[in-house]
């Protein structure tokens, strides 16, 4: 007995279901702005924030901030800007440092140049007298 044959026989009819009705029969939502809706129906989720190894992140305007503003961070602030400070003074020393041992080691290779020229040019000058 094939499937078709078996729903036939017992007369399988489903009942039809009940129509659902509408989550809400106002057109109030539809007549508010977005704004307006927002404050209405309570769509405001609020700042998000994670916490990671007792840090606090924040997502405001776009972009992950640390902690909140004035959270008694300004210490910890405020002792990075001077590291900040001191690694920027010392990088720009050792480039300036650098750039004066490039100069000292171009200086030496012309004059070494010089010295190789002076050296061949009088081993010449003795071969032929």
């Amino acid at each position: 007995m094939s499937a078709l044959n078996f729903f036939k026989a017992k007369g399988f009819s489903p009942k039809k279901s009940a129509p659902r009705k509408a989550s809400s029969l106002s057109n109030l939502a539809a007549a508010l702005d977005i704004s307006e809706r927002a404050k209405e129906f309570g769509i405001d989720y609020g700042t998000t924030s994670l916490k990671l190894d007792g840090n606090e992140l924040k997502f405001v305007n776009g972009k992950w901030k640390v902690g909140e503003i004035g959270a008694g961070n300004d210490e910890e602030v405020e002792s990075l800007k001077r590291e900040n400070k001191r690694l920027s003074e010392e990088n720009n020393m050792l480039h300036l440092k650098i750039d004066m041992l490039v100069d000292m080691l171009t200086e030496s290779t012309v004059e070494s140049q010089i010295l190789e020229k002076e050296r061949d040019h009088a081993r010449k000058v003795k071969h032929f007298t």
